[in-house]
């Protein structure tokens, strides 16, 4: 057996460690603050580093795409997620997001594309199709992920960027998720696309900072967010929903204080699980079942903090199986591949690992 793989790794179910033949394979190592990562036809695959390279590997090496946007590098921001179109295989574009830096001094979160050239070395014609506003400054709370819905409209969660109240301010794009067209436009059926006031990319609001994003196989949307203090929320996204930061929540302040008016509050979402202690969520992923059918539809959701995949299921949702081993250190993102195999960006490790029955 090849050395980057290991036969057996072990669940944590209900408490109890069990046994589970199942093969890691490191797809790539050396990386330096990897962020997102996506899957390319022909074995290959894109990757970007918060520090500003996006990176194409080929049989496990890397080489550099030039051509990506500069950056505002600095706590959390940086080049953040990259997500192939659904039609790439006739376009070959490229979305990604990133901290754009702004002539005020601070950044704001934007969304890219760019056409990858038939080499992979060179992006081109890169344009932003979105930048949220007004910017800030301070290195907190960006974000951000994009995935394309089934009718081509795309989303992109932002961060409240540690401005707690403008979470609930739909003048502002902070604590939001976004929704547009492919061009950049605003959707016609957005929820305050009419409404004096309101930014009418808003899809969403009342988000901390939501870094996992992803379609269920109904494409309906959920997200994973960082709490303050306790908190960690996946939710279940509904067009023109307030998620309630910072009015409620399930976590406190960093110290120890309560946060707004409770848990919850006529007109506002409750989430579908939440974590306490804080796990600090990153990517999110829904399972087609593809290679595991036992686990078709079940809501995977990397942690930071804790070094493992979460696994949810069942309605109510709750955390059935944490997925820890010695490759999931810092888990950043989490993804299906077309062929069913689970892939997991290991920030810890500076690696992109795949996982197979």
């Amino acid at each position: 057996m090849h050395r980057n793989f290991i036969a057996a790794m072990f669940f944590v179910i209900l408490g109890t460690v069990h046994a589970v033949a199942i093969e890691f394979q490191a797809m790539v190592t050396g990386l330096k603050e990897p962020w997102g990562v996506a899957i390319l036809p022909n074995d290959t695959f894109l990757v970007t580093e918060r520090g500003g390279r996006l990176l194409l590997v080929r049989g496990g090496r890397k080489s550099i795409v030039a051509g990506v946007p500069e950056i505002y590098f600095s706590g959390q921001g940086g080049l953040l997620d990259v997500t192939l179109a659904r039609d790439f295989a006739k376009t070959r574009e490229i979305f990604l997001t990133y901290s754009k830096p702004q002539t005020s001094g601070g950044a704001g979160t934007a969304l890219a594309v760019g056409r990858l050239n038939e080499d992979g070395i060179r992006l081109e014609n890169l344009r932003d199709i979105f930048e949220s506003l007004p910017g800030a400054t301070g290195g907190r709370h960006f974000g951000s992920r994009v995935v394309e819905a089934e009718d081509g409209t795309l989303f992109v969660t932002n961060g409240d960027r540690a401005d707690r109240p403008s979470a609930q301010d739909r003048s502002s794009h902070n604590g939001s998720i976004i929704r547009i067209n492919r061009d950049g436009s605003v959707p016609d059926d957005n929820p305050f696309v009419d409404q004096a006031g309101v930014l009418p990319e808003i899809w969403s609001f009342g988000h901390r900072n939501p870094q996992g994003l992803g379609l269920d196989l109904a494409g309906e949307l959920w997200t994973s967010e960082h709490g303050a203090r306790g908190g960690d929320e996946v939710n279940h996204i509904r067009k023109g929903a307030n998620f309630g930061w910072p009015v409620i929540s399930y976590g406190r302040h960093y110290s120890g204080l309560p946060i707004g008016d409770g848990t919850e509050k006529p007109g506002m979402e409750q989430p579908k699980f939440y974590w306490d202690p804080s796990m600090a969520p990153s990517g999110l992923m829904v399972y087609s079942g593809k290679l595991w059918p036992e686990w078709r539809g079940d809501i995977f959701v990397g942690s930071l903090k804790f070094n493992y995949i979460s696994r949810l299921s069942g309605t109510p949702l709750r955390e059935v199986e944490q997925i820890k081993t010695q490759q999931t250190r810092r888990v950043r993102d989490v993804l299906e591949a077309p062929d069913g195999s689970i892939w997991f960006i290991s920030v810890a490790k500076g690696a992109v690992y795949r996982m197979t029955p």
